[in-house]
């Protein structure tokens, strides 16, 4: 497996050279950077929160999927950041990368690029979340974190994102993410981007939701109209 820790700037890279480094750390959110022409607007996408950060880039009007990227990071004198994921993992082979940085207040600033900080909104299910089993639980066999084929699912101040990948061999097989509501046992997602299928931008999808120990029961239909039962675990700290 190729690993690049340098590479040159290039259009919706998140990886640049700053002019000024900051050891503080990078408080846990939502942070949006939004491009903007005629005919659409390129949204930045940043997620961070217990040392994990993902990175995904979106176009809106018509809806368009770019790229996602993420994983476990710590900062010394610059982010280190050693992807689990990289939807362009096939073109460029990186799997890890450091990531020089500054904060401006509260707001992330990459190469003049100030990625906004998003309202923060605490709710049920806030967390990193990996996909277990299907539901009900009758004592089968999950996947757990061993396991390198991994579905992740990140739920922070209102914004929701899964990845499916393999930690192995890098395969990527699909993301999807957007806004989120949950409380009283109802979960409802808003689709704001979907690698698979750019139509599915757009819709709603409502769920109920149990939180059992450690296990989130997840239960409704998927964005096909099928009838589906998710078991989620906690991911550790």
């Amino acid at each position: 497996m190729k690993s690049k820790n340098n590479f040159q700037w290039q259009p919706f890279a998140f990886l640049i050279i700053f002019s000024q480094l900051v050891s503080a750390q990078i408080p846990s959110g939502v942070y949006h950077s939004t491009e903007k022409n005629e005919s659409t607007s390129l949204v930045h996408e940043l997620k961070i929160a217990d040392g994990y950060l993902i990175h995904s880039v979106f176009e809106t009007n018509p809806p368009k999927f770019t790229k996602t990227y993420g994983g476990f990071y710590n900062i010394h004198d610059s982010l280190k950041l050693k992807l689990e994921f990289n939807s362009n993992f096939e073109k460029d082979g990186i799997t890890e990368i450091t990531i020089p940085y500054s904060t401006d207040n509260q707001d992330v600033v990459l190469n003049g690029m100030k990625f906004e900080a998003k309202e923060q909104r605490k709710q049920d299910l806030d967390g990193r979340w990996l996909f277990a089993t299907r539901g009900p639980d009758t004592g089968q066999e999950r996947r757990g974190e061993s396991n390198t084929r991994k579905t992740l699912k990140f739920l922070i101040d209102g914004h929701f994102q899964w990845i499916a990948y393999d930690t192995e061999n890098f395969k990527f097989s699909g993301t999807g993410g957007g806004t989120y509501t949950a409380g009283n046992g109802k979960y409802v997602e808003n689709i704001l981007y979907f690698s698979r299928d750019n139509n599915r931008v757009g819709a709603q999808l409502e769920f109920d939701y149990e939180i059992t120990g450690d296990d989130w029961h997840h239960k409704g239909k998927n964005s096909k109209g099928k009838p589906m039962y998710e078991i989620w675990g906690r991911r550790g700290e």
